[in-house]
């Protein structure tokens, strides 16, 4: 039985969805205590219960601890036998987070995922078409053939999203992302709920991103595109991608009640640049992202902006689980499995 501090390092939820994550595909089971404890309200909330149970159901687990709020987890996986899951989050938790749990939870199996309700775009987490766009056209690389479909969109405070993905059983291979290559092209999603159109929140959180990078690459065109989606709730989000001869590299922004929307574009404008000129291969988001997959498909090596808590905590959190190498070197990280 592994034993986990749910309170190491970073602390926060992406301990309780590795573990989930690695604990189905492994069979090794585990206990984690302190979960989320460093946060303002710990134990589980209701996307990282919706992620246990969602994982639960998939390898008939035996599970102790599956309630909201709780501090405490046992988990013992047996094989994995669904084919479907349906999973409900009554908040606006993030639908995103959940989905990449199964990702990883459903590496040698196929499994179709319908998600009623949560958000697909939240603070402190990947956004939908984050994954649709950078997450999973990344990891194509490697391997991974999953699909996303967003039926509609949800922001806080109602969520209220569906979403359906598709995971196709992969056998991952190594990846080298040393080098970008030539820059292809630059694309932005800007993304508003009909409630804010007449605002034309859409519209002005692209052009505040746009100047900020057109003002870098004055010569590329950047390719727009800005839509006003069905919701519950009043929300926006911008998604910046970077596409290179060798790797995808995106930033992106939830909107905020009381933030503007050129304020928004423009940290998405800003971020993306930040990432640009460091020369990594990967953003700051996908780089603790990658880790697990690259831990199964035989290993791969990057670069890097800068260190981040969740990947520290990502990498002890994956050797609990497996016999892996992390070799961590002037903005480069090797993955020996």
């Amino acid at each position: 039985m592994i034993s986990i501090d749910g309170s190491l390092m970073e602390g926060g939820g992406s301990i309780i969805r590795l573990s989930l994550g690695l604990s189905a595909i492994t069979k090794k089971p585990f206990t984690i205590k302190n979960i989320r404890s460093k946060r303002e309200n710990p134990g589980l909330r209701e996307q990282h219960l919706q992620a246990v149970r969602a994982v639960k159901s998939l390898c008939n687990a035996e599970v102790h601890g599956d309630e909201l709020h709780s501090k405490e987890l046992k988990f013992i996986p047996n094989e994995i036998s669904k084919k479907k899951l349906n999973i409900k989050i009554s908040t606006a938790g993030s639908t995103a987070l959940v989905l990449q749990t199964l990702f990883l939870a459903s590496l040698g199996n196929d499994l179709r995922i319908r998600i009623d309700g949560g958000g697909t775009w939240n603070l402190h987490a990947p956004s939908i078409v984050y994954l649709q766009e950078v997450f999973l056209p990344l990891l194509e690389k490697i391997g991974l053939s999953n699909k996303i479909d967003v039926v509609r969109n949800g922001f806080y405070p109602k969520g209220g999203s569906i979403v359906n993905a598709n995971i196709k059983k992969s056998k991952l291979g190594c990846l080298d992302l040393m080098e970008r290559g030539e820059l292809n092209g630059i694309r932005l999603f800007s993304i508003a709920s009909e409630h804010l159109k007449k605002a034309q929140v859409a519209e002005r959180q692209s052009k505040s991103a746009v100047d900020i990078i057109g003002g870098h690459f004055p010569d590329i065109k950047i390719k727009r595109k800005i839509d006003y989606v069905d919701a519950l709730s009043p929300g926006s989000g911008i998604l910046v991608v970077a596409n290179y001869e060798n790797t995808i590299i995106g930033f992106d922004v939830v909107g905020e009640r009381g933030k503007q929307s050129e304020v928004v574009g423009r940290e998405a404008g800003e971020g993306l640049m930040k990432i640009l000129k460091s020369r990594a291969s990967v953003d700051d988001f996908m780089l603790d992202q990658i880790l697990p997959f690259l831990a199964f498909s035989g290993g791969g090596k990057f670069k890097f902006n800068e260190m981040t808590e969740h990947a520290k905590t990502n990498i002890e959190i994956i050797k609990k689980f497996l016999d892996v190498e992390f070799k961590v070197e002037d903005c480069v990280i090797e993955v020996i499995s």
